[in-house]
Parts: structure tokens; C-alpha cells; sequence
């Protein structure tokens, strides 16, 4: 795979832990949102908890814990073929600790798909995701779980979509990259400059 494009297994997970219970707050149609306050602009997000149930209490876990207040997107994958496209990856800050990790909800158990708008959660292995998200922009079948091929095809865990501001991420994404970065599949893919997320509420 291109070193611009997102790897499968490479969805860098973040770091850490705010001691809170896990809720969900089922609104009308038992979709939740959430709204996302970032430098560049707000974004607001739609959860599919009746779907993912498991992956969306996490993500509302930490956003009820405020563990997302001053978390950044410090990552664009832009794809090859379309730079307009890819993913942005966001974690919290270095000072916060994860929750345990979750089980993985792949997206041949949700129906999800990781397609233009998808918020999806980070991961190394399965059963290795915390608190590290992406928001793709543009369609990302490969991010999918893709039974039948060889090695982990599990793909990632899809759990909501951007219902408002998609062109807030669409600037994230368009930020200049080649910041440093330890991680050599990821070269020119980490912001120059984090963009930083100010607030997570529900809303």
C-alpha cells in the first residue's frame, strides 16, 4: 500500500485514563451526537449505538469524561489517487490514560461501512482500541473488514458518520503534513501543526 494512503493495521492508537462510567443517552431515533469544537471549526457527529453498541459507549465514555477537551488531529492520510481524500486521526492528549481497550465490532457485525463522512476508531490489533478515532473523507472500502483474505482482515470498527461541518474535516485534511513521526508507513502524514479539539459535549 502507498505510504499516503491509511494502513489497515496502522491507525495509530493513542494514549490514555479518566475514570468514568460508560453511558449512552438514547435520543428519539437512538442516535446520539455529539459536538466536536476544534481550531478550524465545529463539527457534529451522529453515533450508531443501536449498531455499535459497544464502540460508541466507549467514544461517549471518554467524551462524558472530557478526555477529548484538548485532544488533536495530528494526522492526514491523503490518498495517492485523490488528495482531496483519506483519513484525519485524532487522540488525546500524552497526559491521558486510556480506559481498557474494547471489544472489536467489525464492520461484517455492524453493516457499517467505512464510507465519505465515517467516523471509525483506531486500533493495532483487534481487541487493542482505546481512544484513537479517524473520520474518513471520501469512501474507504479498504478500511472495511474484507473476510476470505489472508492476515487480519477485520478491518477497523466503523460507529458514526460527520452530520454536520464535513468541511472542517475536509480542512484538517488539507493541512500541510511532514511532521515528525517515528512511524515510517506514516512519513508525510503527521500535521506539521496538530489541530487541536477544543471540546467534546453531547449534543
Amino acid at each position: 500500500m502507498s505510504k499516503t494512503t491509511l494502513p489497515r493495521r496502522n491507525v495509530l492508537l493513542g494514549a490514555g485514563l479518566i475514570a468514568a462510567a460508560p453511558q449512552v443517552v438514547w435520543g428519539a431515533d437512538g442516535k446520539p451526537r455529539v459536538t466536536m469544537k476544534t481550531a478550524l471549526g465545529t463539527m457534529v457527529l451522529e453515533l450508531e449505538a443501536k449498531k455499535a453498541p459497544l464502540t460508541t459507549a466507549n467514544f461517549l465514555r471518554y467524551v462524558d469524561a472530557k478526555a477529548y477537551d484538548g485532544a488533536s488531529f495530528f494526522r492526514a492520510a491523503r490518498n495517492d489517487w485523490a488528495p482531496t481524500e483519506g483519513t484525519i486521526v485524532a487522540q488525546p492528549a500524552a497526559k491521558v490514560r486510556p480506559f481498557p481497550p474494547i471489544r472489536h465490532e467489525s464492520t461484517t457485525m455492524t453493516g457499517l461501512k467505512h464510507t465519505h463522512g465515517t467516523i471509525s476508531l483506531g486500533r493495532f490489533d483487534v481487541g487493542t482500541a482505546t481512544n484513537t478515532f479517524f473520520i474518513c473523507l471520501g469512501d474507504q472500502p479498504f478500511l472495511d473488514a474484507r473476510p476470505g483474505e489472508p492476515g487480519d482482515n477485520l478491518g477497523y470498527a466503523a460507529f458514526g458518520k460527520v452530520v454536520s461541518g464535513l468541511p472542517v474535516a475536509q480542512k484538517i485534511l488539507a493541512q500541510p503534513t511532514g511532521g515528525e513521526t517515528k512511524f515510517k508507513d506514516q512519513q508525510d502524514q503527521w500535521l506539521k501543526k496538530p489541530v487541536i479539539i477544543e471540546s467534546m459535549r453531547r449534543a
